[in-house]
Parts: structure tokens; C-alpha cells; sequence
């Protein structure tokens, strides 16, 4: 049973096409992860899920309603949270989550029970009547995953819930991930952080509004050929120029942290012999930047 379905969903403003046909499917229950640099798309195709904006062609399905024609009734099964903070500054947490708890037309006493799960789960019982206005960021991003699942929907969109908050809010958003997805949820994330990818189910690559890749993380390391190694250096930059000027023959090289990484057929790995290099496993990092290399080469399409 499939929770999202999409068909050659399409989405053009003005001369600029943000969503170019891309067609996939999510298992209910699973943690789908949607990667991309901005302005590839993402967004754009979250709300066009969640029915907050009409795509120009194409078509989806979400737990089996039509994303256009019953686009309401979507709205009622799902919970959304957007990359930007859009609760409202004055009024407390707990007022917040009582707002929500009406938007969803939960019965007083269910409203009560759910209200005190969240300020729980979400480690923000002690600031129950702090302003919103007054919270930092991370503490900001719990009460908005809060207000997004009081409700208990079968399937919750996070668009860049982690971003710009800290790390200890990044564990504490993830492991409520897990255990929403261990409840029956589906949850559709974006994100820009490779490591949270890692914990996906499947993940879809998008860049130029186009859906370049849709594979579970383990498979999608297996794209990468040949033999990948690295070369920790302080100057990134100024190695690759290095490699250039000696016309190292390779299938890619980049810039990757405080190193440079190679990707190398294995008879090529003799030229590398003046350096001091270490063979390692592909990251979802490098599986992207050889994903993008290939779709600016036209060999996938």
C-alpha cells in the first residue's frame, strides 16, 4: 500500500519550470528522504502534496485522495511543517498547541491528553507558558512539530525541520521520526544533511526539478564505480590544481571537508603513488555529486 503517489507532476512559474514531470511512489510506514540544493524543486513538491499549491500538469494521489480535487480532505490527514517558523510569536507554547488542537476539531478531552504527549515528546513541558517570540530556534522547531502531529496524522511532511538548529534538537527531531514511523506513520522529509539521510528508508535526489535518483541509500552508493579515495589536505583547492597540472587521469575529483576526493579506476591508482591517499566508502555526498556530473553529461535523463 502506497501513501504518496505521484505521475509526471509538473510545475512551471512563468518560464521557469520548478518541478520538471517527476514520477515515485512511498510506502506507507516509511521514512522517505528528499534531497537537493535549493531552488531544485523539494519544496515545491510539498506543497503540491499537501494540496497548498495546484501543480500544472500531472498527477498524485495522497493516502488515496487526489491531490487537486480533494485537496481539502487532505489537508484534514496530514501534518505539515514548513522549513521557515509559522506558529504565532504571541501567544505561549501551550496556547499554541491549543490553537492547533481546535484547528483539528479534537474533542476537549482528547485535546488535553494530546497537548501534554507533545510539551513531552518533545522536551518543552517546562516552557509551557514561555511567548513563542522568546524561543531560540531549536526550541522553536519542537513546538512546530508539535503543533503538526497533535492531530495523529497518518502522514506528516517536514520541509527542513533541522535546519538551524542544534545538534541535540537534531537527535531529538529524528528520534521522533523513528518513533512515529514505528506507530504506522509515513513522514516525507526534506533535508540537506547527509547524515540524516543515512536513517531513510529511500531517498529521491532532486536537482534542476528533476527526480535524478530514487533508491534505498545502500543501492544508491552502489551507483558509484570504480574506486574512491581520499586525501586529507588543508588546502583542498590548491591539491586539485596540483592534480591538474599533473594530468591525473580520473572519473571525478572534488573538494570534500579538509580533503579532496578521487574517484579512480583501479588501474589508475598508481599515478596517486607520490601521495599519501586512503581508499574509502562512498558517502550520499558523493553519490549526489556523481549524480549531478552524470545528469550535466546527459547520461541519465
Amino acid at each position: 500500500m502506497y501513501a504518496v503517489e505521484i505521475n509526471n507532476l509538473f510545475r512551471r512559474f512563468g518560464g521557469f519550470i520548478a518541478v520538471n514531470h517527476i514520477s515515485l511512489k512511498i510506502k506507507q510506514g516509511s521514512i522517505y528522504g528528499f534531497l537537493g540544493p535549493n531552488g531544485s524543486g523539494k519544496s515545491t513538491t510539498i506543497r503540491m502534496l499537501c494540496g497548498l499549491l495546484q501543480p500544472t500538469a500531472g498527477e498524485g494521489k495522497i493516502l488515496g485522495l487526489d491531490i487537486i480535487r480533494d485537496s481539502e480532505a487532505i489537508k484534514q490527514k496530514i501534518g505539515y511543517m514548513s522549513q521557515k517558523f509559522s506558529l504565532y510569536d504571541d501567544l505561549t507554547v501551550l496556547e499554541n498547541l491549543k490553537f492547533y488542537a481546535g484547528m483539528y476539531s479534537l474533542p476537549r478531552s482528547t485535546a488535553k491528553e494530546r497537548i501534554e504527549d507533545m510539551l513531552v515528546l518533545a522536551g518543552i513541558k517546562d516552557r509551557r507558558h514561555e511567548l513563542a517570540a522568546n524561543l531560540s530556534g531549536g526550541w522553536k522547531q519542537r513546538l512546530a512539530l508539535s503543533c503538526s502531529i497533535i492531530h495523529r496524522p497518518s502522514i506528516l511532511f517536514l520541509d527542513e525541520p533541522t535546519g538551524g538548529v542544534d545538534p541535540k534538537s537534531r537527535r531529538l527531531f529524528w528520534d521522533i521520526i523513528y518513533q512515529l514511523a514505528g506507530q504506522g506513520t509515513t513522514v516525507m522529509v526534506t533535508t540537506h544533511f547527509m547524515d540524516e539521510a543515512e536513517h531513510c528508508d529511500m531517498i529521491g535526489f532532486m536537482f534542476e526539478g528533476k527526480l535524478i535518483a530514487n533508491e534505498a541509500p545502500s543501492r544508491l552508493k552502489k551507483l558509484i564505480p570504480g574506486v574512491l579515495v581520499r586525501i586529507d589536505t588543508a588546502e583542498p583547492m590548491q591539491l586539485l590544481e596540483q592534480l591538474e597540472e599533473e594530468r591525473i587521469c580520473c572519473l571525478d575529483r572534488y573538494p570534500s571537508g579538509a580533503g579532496v576526493h578521487i574517484l579512480l579506476e583501479a588501474h589508475q591508482l598508481e599515478q596517486l603513488s607520490s601521495y599519501k591517499w586512503k581508499r574509502i566508502n562512498p558517502g550520499l555526498e558523493d553519490v549526489f555529486v556523481y549524480l549531478v556530473k552524470c545528469q550535466r553529461e546527459g547520461e541519465i535523463t
